[in-house]
């Protein structure tokens, strides 16, 4: 059995508390976009985990996707498995990778072995593996809040925009991005302002992450501006970064050409 995870962006995110537990409370929408990696996974004698595509700097077995065999093996006693996974989805991106990647092998293990577990269910499992886990469970737009754990669904729709998605060679630890940031309240509620026209969002819907982020990365920085520059109506990074992407209103004709050396993917939303 084989499925797509895919990936998400941050429109807009807001530090809006500091927690007695060293994390921070969170406003963010998270949303789905058409990047994927490929999860198969079968029943074997012997049982492996394979990975192929784009490296990743952690060991197999800190994997989330092995984290949640191994949650589910001793739950249900499942029987030995052979995963393959391939991944295209960039690590350190803020692009939630490898938290997409927990939540469909979870889904493909409680279809494939017809567990019964509902959506709540394996939300709640997923939330002790990241904050943002669960939301890959119904991988619908979400107004996301808490530590970005806790969701509101969103009716929002992207239809229509290009997406172009850029990541330089340089990542960014999620330490990093949160050393410099400040608490604020946006005075306008992401709610409210993803509701208006996304050619008003720009300069208004923004990532708090941005100014530590691109004052450390003035590369990161460049991503954006270019963006803009090539006639993005919005452009943003995401989460704690390091990718940035933009909304185009059409297709760009070689843009990878305008990024070189960097991971650029361009997809109709």
């Amino acid at each position: 059995m084989i499925l797509y995870p895919n990936a998400k962006v941050n429109l807009g995110l807001n530090i809006v508390g500091s927690r007695p537990d060293g994390y921070h409370d969170i406003e963010t929408i998270f949303y789905p976009i058409p990047l994927q990696d490929a999860l198969e996974v079968q029943v074997s004698a012997q049982p492996s985990f394979r990975l192929a595509g784009t490296p990743l700097d952690c060991a197999a077995g800190d994997n989330l996707v092995i984290k949640v065999q191994r949650m589910m093996q001793d739950k249900y006693q499942l029987p030995p498995l052979d995963i393959y996974l391939y991944k295209h989805i960039p690590s350190g991106a803020g692009l939630g990778g490898g938290s997409s990647d927990a939540a469909f092998m979870m889904r493909l293990l409680n279809e494939k072995f017809q567990l019964g577990l509902t959506d709540e269910e394996m939300e709640s499992r997923l939330s002790a593996l990241g904050a943002d886990c669960a939301f890959f469970v119904k991988n619908k737009p979400v107004f996301a809040t808490g530590i970005g754990n806790v969701f509101t669904p969103l009716e929002l729709s992207l239809s229509g925009w290009t997406l172009v998605l850029v990541k330089p060679n340089s990542s960014v630890s999620t330490k990093e991005a949160y050393a410099g940031v400040k608490i604020a309240h946006p005075e306008v509620p992401l709610t409210e302002l993803v509701k208006e026209p996304v050619q008003n969002w720009q300069g208004r819907l923004c990532n708090a992450f941005e100014p530590t982020v691109f004052a450390a990365h003035p590369e990161i920085a460049a991503i954006k501006d270019k963006l803009l520059d090539l006639g993005a109506a919005y452009a943003s990074m995401s989460g704690s970064g390091s990718a940035v992407f933009g909304l185009f209103s059409s297709p760009l004709e070689h843009i990878e050409d305008e990024f070189a050396g960097c991971f650029v993917r361009q997809r109709e939303l």
